[in-house]
């Protein structure tokens, strides 16, 4: 009788996307998760998320609760993420940004594109209790990213399915790209309760050479703040930050030129 064939180990690629995967689960920045939470989340048998998690909690990128033996982002997350902070010179970019939100009383945020989302990488919405990630669709921020997109990153089919957020957000592929062309037309985003009600966020792009946005800057706050007449003066101070920001941001070679 022929012995039975043990269950092959994944690939590296197949591993390293899995552990990718696993990390992802705390994007949400939701409670502790159990070995039992991700293999849920992902699909996956109990035992391999373990091992998954073990691993990962032995390089650092996970810890344990002792009590409670669930798992959050561990230390080398803590420092790869400050690292690249520093490495993208976003530590340059708070005072400008703080100036930004007193000289308006909004909510001021700068955001760059992973993939399907927005994410806020400084700025006031930058807090433990909320998440960084933003749907493209239905943010400012997101729009900005859509419109000045790379070449490899301008194909609207590529987005998930688009959800609706509130009875305004964008949900037809069409009619997506039509907001985009008049966003572009205009030269700044409008999401006015898109994804959430009672939000109005103006947002612009810090452009490169190539007049790609490199990042979205929005201001947030409510109708009342951002009125109908008040919105050119918001849009006039979040520009004229936006091209301190290149010089900020971007090396020389790749900022645009002075017009």
């Amino acid at each position: 009788m022929t012995a039975p064939t043990a269950p092959r180990s994944p690939g590296g690629a197949q591993a390293v996307q899995r552990a990718l995967d696993v990390l992802h689960c705390f994007h949400d920045n939701g409670p502790d998760l159990s070995a039992s939470d991700l293999a849920r989340r992902l699909a996956l048998p109990v035992s391999t998320a373990h091992r998954l998690a073990r691993t990962l909690l032995g390089a650092g990128f996970l810890e344990q609760d002792v009590r409670t033996s669930r798992y959050r982002l561990g230390p080398a997350v803590t420092e790869l993420g400050r690292l690249s902070y520093h490495q993208r010179g976003l530590h340059l970019a708070a005072p400008e940004l703080a100036d930004l939100a007193e000289r308006t009383g909004a909510t001021v945020d700068l955001a760059l594109r992973s993939g399907p989302h927005a994410v806020i990488v400084a700025g006031g919405s930058v807090t433990p209790k909320v998440g960084l990630r933003r749907p493209l669709h239905s943010t400012a921020l997101g729009k900005v990213l859509l419109a000045w997109a790379r070449p490899e990153e301008a194909d609207l089919a590529s987005l998930p399915p688009l959800r609706a957020f509130t009875e305004r957000t964008i949900v037809e592929p069409a009619a997506l790209a039509a907001e985009l062309e008049h966003v572009r037309r205009d030269g700044h985003a409008l999401n006015d309760g898109e994804s959430a009600r009672g939000v109005r966020t103006l947002a612009v792009p810090v452009l490169d050479r190539a007049g790609h946005a490199r990042f979205a800057l929005a201001v947030r706050a409510t109708p009342e703040l951002i009125t109908d007449e008040r919105a050119d003066r918001f849009l006039d101070r979040a520009k004229v930050c936006a091209r301190a920001l290149e010089v900020l941001l971007l090396p020389p070679g790749e900022r645009r030129q002075e017009p």
